[in-house]
């Protein structure tokens, strides 16, 4: 899913404000935790997964019968459902329904039954016998109403285009239930459906899957639409409106080709026929990287909407325009959110963080020019506040769900440096192998599945950095200090965090040296701050970059060179020396930090006093534009010991 509400880089990435909006291995605490969270705050909006009633049966099938006009916020619907019971005594079912909408009648074996309930938005079934284990049976639901307005993005909204009327679904995360009866938990896909809508005769019909058939009956329409590719209940859509419709085609390997069928309002007809060919190298472009496209004997499409950005709705992303961002964005949820679904709301960054992360990687394929203030945008994006993980801490806000800041780029940048630590070779084979995974494709997964998948392809443990950069919060800003002497350089490379959670971030930095014609880029294994390396650089050091491709998600740093060295005995150095505006105060030794500064002049009046730090400053950062020119006093408070220099204002 994606927004053009609110764009923090200028061809795209998907920004969404907190406050407006809405996507077999063990786990951790606080990840088995998250469905209690979500069964407390959303009782009637979240089934909840460990529930015997709501958990007992396995979904096989929906047939989706729809009477629809766009005109009109009005549903009349036929759910017939196939089912497998999995536990013992099964005798009755339950399924997710608004109670604003009203139940008619529910048939099971040509009876009517007369034991239904609809409260807390849930409908309760109670069925004339028990049904064994494992055995496949189905329940038809008659229904009708007008579907409430609903948590997240509306579910099920009528409005109109150019004066024509339209009527569009989006369901994510929580609002399935607001327009069809379903099972909208994350952990049980549907194996096959049929969509058939009956709508007025000017209108045309988007959904999922292969359109099998459009027949006309008198003043209407019947539109049948099926998929046999396991789908969750939120992907499931229709668009009803005066569509006009075209097709592209991407060539795939042996000479077959996928469909994309695109449906677009009348209005926008010649300018999205113009853009959504890009969408053919692209998914062609997807298929390198990864897997070949995961609904290839259906189709892709789009469908144009009325949302301000997108929706990746299983094989037919609803789009509001056609773009190349939001275009390359919902597709590759295609196979990240759509093939592989996030197992909770709490992963939703395996959803969104992957799909920022792949329309990243069409800017460096097709745009390379832009392909740095991609990064740049995206850092200064997830720098603009000091906290926040990856993983969603609140699945009881839509907002936090779809947080721009966390969910989106955050997560795409760990994807980058994930890329950064293992390699590209091994980076994509990984993805390759959780899509392809048994456990996982058409299914669902939870963070630690893609985890045990970096670390079995890419050979490398990777606790510390999900600990540190996916678990818990902030960013690093790193402060490198070099000198040369010949050709031997010292590089002296501390390290500050932007929140407490974590005292320390590991990661292996490039750092480039600039000579006069020459430059090199050197990697350390960074593991500790205040860490000291020395090595050899065969030519006269001019300047010095610290991550010059913005590989490492940080922000604050500052690189100083100095004439001399310090000796292993200082405590602190101050720079740039003379300076005019900002003055930098920096301790050497981690367990020294900066509590307090104090700046006089040369006859001892104290002319600038800093607040005190509580002992927690490794860098202290002082404005001195208000000093006249001049030479100061400079006096450090450490957590232990107190050291003076002198420095020039100029």
């Amino acid at each position: 899913m994606k927004t053009t509400v609110l764009l923090f880089f200028s061809f795209f990435i998907f920004i969404l404000n907190p406050s407006i909006v809405a996507q077999s291995v063990s786990k951790n605490n606080s990840e088995s935790n998250i469905y209690l969270i979500e069964q407390k705050a959303h009782v009637s909006t979240y089934r909840s997964l460990l529930s015997v009633i709501t958990d007992n049966y396995d979904l096989k099938y929906h047939r989706c019968e729809w009477k629809i006009d766009p005109a009109v916020k009005y549903i009349n619907g036929t759910i017939t459902s196939y089912f497998k019971p999995t536990v013992a005594g099964f005798n009755q079912i339950e399924f997710d329904l608004s109670d604003s909408l009203l139940v008619d009648s529910v048939k099971y074996h040509n009876t009517i039954l007369s034991s239904s309930q609809l409260s807390g938005d849930l409908l309760h079934i109670s069925l004339p016998a028990v049904i064994p284990i494992n055995t496949l049976d189905s329940i038809t639901v008659y229904y009708q109403g007008i579907p409430p307005i609903g948590a997240g993005f509306g579910s099920f909204n009528q409005s109109t285009h150019a004066g024509a009327p339209i009527i569009w679904t989006l369901s994510e995360p929580y609002g399935a239930k607001d327009w069809w009866p379903c099972k909208q938990s994350l952990n049980d896909k549907i194996d096959s459906i049929d969509v058939i809508v009956t709508v007025p005769l000017a209108n045309r019909v988007a959904s999922n899957g292969l359109l099998l058939s459009e027949n006309t009956l008198g003043s209407t329409k019947i539109y049948h639409w099926k998929t046999r590719y396991p789908i969750a209940a939120y992907l499931i859509a229709i668009g009803v409106t005066n569509y006009s419709a075209y097709s592209n085609y991407v060539p795939l390997p042996g000479g077959d080709s996928l469909q994309v069928l695109n449906y677009v309002y009348p209005e926008s007809d010649s300018i999205a026929r113009v853009q959504t060919p890009d969408i053919i190298n692209v998914i062609k472009f997807y298929d390198s990287l990864t897997i070949t496209y995961p609904f290839k004997n259906e189709k892709y499409g789009h469908a144009q909407f009325g949302w301000g950005g997108g929706m990746e709705h299983q094989t037919m992303t609803f789009v509001v325009q056609f773009n190349h961002s939001l275009l390359a964005h919902e597709c590759a949820h295609q196979w990240f959110g759509d093939h592989v679904t996030c197992a909770s709301w709490q992963d939703i960054w395996l959803n969104e963080g992957f799909a920022t992360y792949f329309e990243g990687l069409t800017e460096q394929r097709f745009f390379p020019s832009t392909w740095m203030q991609w990064k740049s945008d995206a850092v200064n994006d997830i720098t603009s506040a000091s906290w926040g993980s990856v993983l969603c801490d609140d699945t009881t806000s839509v907002g936090r769900i779809f947080d721009g800041r966390l969910s989106y780029h955050k997560g795409a940048y760990l994807l980058h440096m994930l890329r950064w630590k293992l390699g590209d070779s091994l980076f994509f084979l990984s993805l390759k192998n959780y899509l392809n995974d048994p456990l996982l494709a058409g299914k669902y997964a939870h963070t630690p599945d893609l985890i045990a998948h970096l670390e079995t392809t890419g050979g490398q443990n990777l606790t510390t950095f999900f600990n540190q950069w996916y678990y818990k919060q902030g960013f690093p800003s790193y402060h490198l200090l070099w000198g040369q002497v010949g050709s031997t350089v010292t590089l002296t490379v501390n390290q500050t965090q932007s929140d407490g959670s974590v005292s320390f971030f590991e990661m292996p930095i490039p750092v480039k040296f600039i000579g006069q014609t020459k430059d090199t880029t050197l990697i350390f294994n960074h593991t500790t701050s205040g860490q000291v390396f020395n090595f050899a650089v065969p030519f006269p050091i001019v300047s010095v970059q610290f991550d010059p491709e913005l590989w490492i998600l940080s922000n604050g740093n500052t690189v100083t060179g100095i004439s001399k060295y310090p000796s292993i005995n200082d405590q602190v150095v101050v720079f740039p020396n003379p300076t005019n505006d900002n003055l930098n105060i920096l301790s050497l030794n981690n367990a020294n930090m900066v509590e307090s500064v104090e700046i006089s002049d040369v006859s001892g009046r104290v002319v600038l006093r800093s607040d005190p730090y509580n002992g927690m400053q490794k860098v202290v950062t002082l404005n001195i534009n208000q000093l006249a020119k001049g030479t100061y006093l400079i006096k450090t408070i450490l957590r232990s010991g107190v050291n003076c220099k002198s420095f020039v204002k100029s």
